[in-house]
């Protein structure tokens, strides 16, 4: 099954974003508009599984072949959808396993093919992908012999990451080994920084997050860790831009060690640890980033490897309040995008900090 993101730089955008041409009413083809970069455009790999896309009988042929299916929601024009195929599924090694282990179903998140779901209802791509919380991609979610979703990887990881993850679900001792137990165990160690990076917009210990809600607060904690190289990356490369920074500001910050016993009292007024607090909220990756609003609710959270436009983007959806008018992040990115356009500024979604718009 191959799918194809369209060629024209302007559907791009939309088409990234979920939404059709006709549909963007901010779209204007002014000559004062900042230019759109990043979009890429994805050549799916043939052996992705063709479908009739009833999800119970694919359950049972993979089970009869010995595999296991996967669900990958994408949007066209999606560069973090291109690096997992350019990226990852490129490395014959990786490529391979997926083959030989699993049935990869492609969805589009904003499409309208039926899929009879493993619960026997119907939904169009766009309602299961709202059903179940898409609002990343690519979003990955691997199914077992009787339809239980035993992993789910929200974003783009990387070749290394994703190799261990796959033998996460390979092991099939979901329910006995917790995943984070066995990614500690089985990452292979790579160099990086052995001390967590700091921040001047980082509260100091303990983390009192109960006093931020009672205090009207928005707060953001950062989960991270040592030898950690997507935490360099973010400390390195996202966090030093000024437009994230001047965001980031009007949040209360905590980093938390994920490992440690470091004090924290939650916004529900518990007192436990980082560690206790990172498996209560089931994080499995370094760095995640969970976003909360004045009342203390979760709102968004990042666990995959963000570039600078998504990361402003996450919370400025929190800052300026979309997220409860629009519950969709990639629509909110589409407004976000517009707005930022029609002020003559250019937008570049695949870009770190420092970096001129259009380059890499």
């Amino acid at each position: 099954m191959r799918f194809y993101a369209p060629l024209n730089v302007v559907t791009l955008l939309i088409a990234f974003t979920g939404l059709s041409l006709f549909a963007s009413s901010s779209y204007s083809a002014s000559k004062e508009e900042g230019k759109f970069f990043g979009a890429k455009m994805t050549e799916y790999p043939d052996w992705f599984k063709e479908s009739f896309l009833d999800l119970p009988d694919d359950i049972n042929e993979a089970k009869e072949s010995g595999k296991r299916i996967v669900l990958f929601f994408h949007q066209d024009g999606c560069p973090y959808c291109n690096a997992l195929v350019e990226r990852n599924l490129a490395q014959k090694a990786i490529a391979e396993k997926v083959k030989n282990n699993f049935d990869i179903i492609g969805l589009n998140m904003w499409g309208d093919r039926t899929i009879t779901y493993v619960n026997g209802k119907q939904y169009s791509e766009k309602n299961l992908a709202e059903g179940l919380k898409v609002q990343f991609t690519p979003t990955m979610l691997f199914y077992d012999e009787k339809g239980k979703i035993v992993l789910r990887l929200n974003g783009y990881r990387s070749p290394t990451k994703f190799n261990v993850d796959l033998d996460y679900v390979l092991a099939r001792k979901t329910q006995k080994v917790k995943y984070l137990d066995f990614i500690k165990a089985n990452l292979p160690v790579t160099k990086s920084s052995k001390k967590l990076h700091s921040e001047d917009f980082f509260v100091s210990s303990p983390t009192n997050f109960q006093k931020y809600t009672s205090n009207n607060k928005l707060s953001a904690a950062f989960f991270e860790q040592k030898d950690c190289p997507d935490c360099d990356t973010l400390h390195t490369k996202v966090l030093p831009d000024s437009t994230l920074r001047k965001i980031i500001s009007n949040f209360k910050v905590a980093q938390l060690d994920m490992w440690s016993k470091t004090k924290v009292i939650t916004p529900q007024g518990k007192t436990t640890t980082a560690k206790e607090w990172a498996k209560d909220l089931d994080i499995k990756f370094a760095p995640s980033i969970v976003i909360f609003n004045e009342k203390g609710e979760e709102i968004i959270r990042t666990e995959g490897s963000f570039k600078v436009f998504h990361t402003q983007g996450i919370f400025d959806y929190v800052l300026s309040g979309a997220y409860k008018k629009q519950p969709s992040f990639q629509r909110y990115l589409t407004e976000r995008a517009d707005h930022i356009r029609e002020q003559g500024k250019d937008v570049d979604i695949w870009n770190y900090a420092n970096q001129n718009p259009g380059t890499r």
